[in-house]
């Protein structure tokens, strides 16, 4: 009885902050495309109201995920991680490709991203595994579950899609601390990494396009075609410096209106966003990310099993990654690897998959008082 009432009762202060961040932050994202692309016909309607149409799909996400008991949904992590690694090996072969990169599967006038999917799937098989049994040893703390990611991001790191490879391996990180690494193992994977590095790099710089060499290259040398693949980042910087303390305002900024920063719906929104409302607007846009995600913490900090503990600590690691490296990217501060700002840029699958995450998230905490009892 006490279960019920616990489970069924309505929206407490904390989940009515945790929605409001998260539709404050979308309402910036909305304004952004909606300003850098007016005028625009984005297919079948206009950029902003596809995103609206993101949106709602990710409200309907979200809800399923909250009110699903996430202990069924993780029994259903290795079946669906076979389905998207199926979805990765079609994109390979019949996947539409646009601007160099083949990720997409066309539906009609739409398409989606499965690697975006596939992040938030890998954090349910990775919880789902640590949870499951004591994992102890080497073989079962890091090299049975390193054997899972291993096909995901090799397939994802062949589309290419750098960014979507690089969460991989964050949430894989993020999952092991979680579950613990004594310092003894953690100094043998340092050294072991060190000694490995140059082979490993030597792969992956083998395995990347020319652009994504020239990216790495314009990055480690601000000078490195300035014209050419440094475009991007050298616009980013020039519209996030322009932007100063107040921003240009609503429709006036310069670099992202009259179009010398390509792609400012969506991975260089925040670039837009900066030069439109200053260093104030910025800070209040970190500032509700640093709320956000300081509430997900909260979530696993309390939960009160090791998979909710392991979920929530998956998402926020995910989410964490995507926006630390997207603003550094956008900065200057990284080299463009093709992130997009949670809940801010232009896409649909990274908008569902992120809200399907962040209901998941509240799915914990709702749990929480019905697992206590």
């Amino acid at each position: 009885m006490i279960d019920r009432l616990t489970e069924n009762r309505g929206l407490d202060s904390f989940d009515i902050r945790y929605v409001a961040l998260i539709l404050a932050i979308l309402g910036i994202g909305v304004l952004s495309i909606y300003s850098v692309t007016q005028g625009q016909q984005g297919g079948i309607a206009p950029f902003y109201l596809k995103q609206l149409m993101w949106i709602g799909l990710g409200a309907a996400a979200f809800i399923v995920m909250w009110a699903s008991d996430y202990h069924h949904l993780a029994r259903f992590a290795y079946p669906a991680y076979a389905f998207i690694l199926l979805m990765l090996l079609f994109v390979l072969f019949e996947g539409r490709t646009s601007k160099g990169a083949q990720r997409w599967i066309a539906l009609g006038p739409l398409s989606f991203q499965p690697s975006e999917f596939a992040k938030l799937i890998l954090v349910l098989v990775l919880a789902h595994y640590y949870s499951k049994a004591p994992r102890v040893g080497w073989l079962q703390r890091v090299i049975l579950p390193g054997l899972l990611v291993l096909p995901g991001l090799l397939l994802i790191l062949k589309q290419p899609d750098l960014g979507s490879g690089l969460s991989f391996v964050a949430v894989y990180a993020a999952m092991l601390l979680m579950v613990g690494v004594r310092s003894q193992a953690l100094g043998f994977i340092l050294l072991f990494g060190i000694m490995l590095f140059p082979f490993a790099w030597e792969g992956l710089w083998g395995s990347l396009h020319d652009y994504q060499r020239q990216r790495i290259m314009a990055f480690v040398d601000p000078d490195y075609d300035p014209g050419g693949k440094g475009y991007h980042a050298l616009q980013s910087k020039i519209a996030i410096g322009s932007g100063e303390l107040l921003g240009k305002g609503l429709y006036g900024g310069t670099q992202s209106q009259l179009k010398f920063l390509p792609e400012g719906h969506t991975d260089f929104v925040f670039a837009v966003f900066a030069e439109e409302w200053g260093f104030l607007g910025v800070l209040v846009l970190l500032t509700l990310f640093i709320g956000l995600i300081w509430l997900s913490l909260e979530i696993a900090s309390k939960a009160k099993d090791q998979l909710g503990a392991l979920l929530a600590v998956g998402i926020v690691a995910m989410l964490c990654f995507c926006v630390v490296v997207n603003i550094g990217m956008t900065a200057g501060m990284f080299p463009i690897v093709g992130i997009p700002l949670p809940l801010v840029s232009y896409g649909g699958s990274a908008t569902i998959m992120t809200m399907a995450a962040l209901g998941l998230l509240l799915n914990v905490k709702r749990k929480r008082l019905s697992l206590f009892y």
